[in-house]
C-alpha cells in the first residue's frame, strides 16, 4: 500500500495567482483543504483520505487540486463537525476522485 502524503507548504508568499497546496480550487474559489492523499497515475485516480471545510465543494462537478482537474467517484464518509471546533464545516474521508486532465502552473 502506498504511503499517504501530506501537502507541502508553500514557500513563496500568497497572491492572486498562487494556489495553496494543500487547497482544493472549484470555480477558482476554496473549496477545501487536504490533510491526506495519494496519487495512483497508473489508474487515473486521486485518494483522499481526509479533506476538510468542504461546505463550498459541489461533489457532482470538477475541481483542482495541485496540478489535477478531478471529478469525485465515491465518498467513504461524509460529517458536519460542530461551529465550535477548530476544524469547521463539512469533512470527508475515503475520497476517491478521477484524473480527467492535468493544469499547466
Amino acid at each position: 500500500m502506498a504511503e499517504l502524503k501530506k501537502p507541502q507548504q508553500s514557500q513563496t508568499p500568497a497572491g492572486p495567482a498562487v494556489r495553496e497546496p494543500d487547497a482544493l480550487y472549484q470555480n477558482g474559489r476554496l473549496a477545501g483543504r487536504v490533510v491526506a492523499y495519494e496519487v495512483d497515475e497508473a489508474g487515473k485516480e486521486v485518494r483522499f483520505d481526509l479533506i476538510e471545510n468542504t461546505d463550498d465543494l459541489l461533489l457532482a462537478d470538477e475541481f483542482d487540486f495541485q496540478n489535477y482537474n478531478l471529478i469525485v467517484r465515491k465518498v467513504g464518509y461524509a460529517t458536519k463537525v460542530a461551529r465550535e471546533s477548530p476544524h469547521k464545516g463539512r469533512i470527508l474521508r475515503g475520497v476517491v476522485a478521477e484524473i480527467l486532465s492535468y493544469r499547466e502552473h
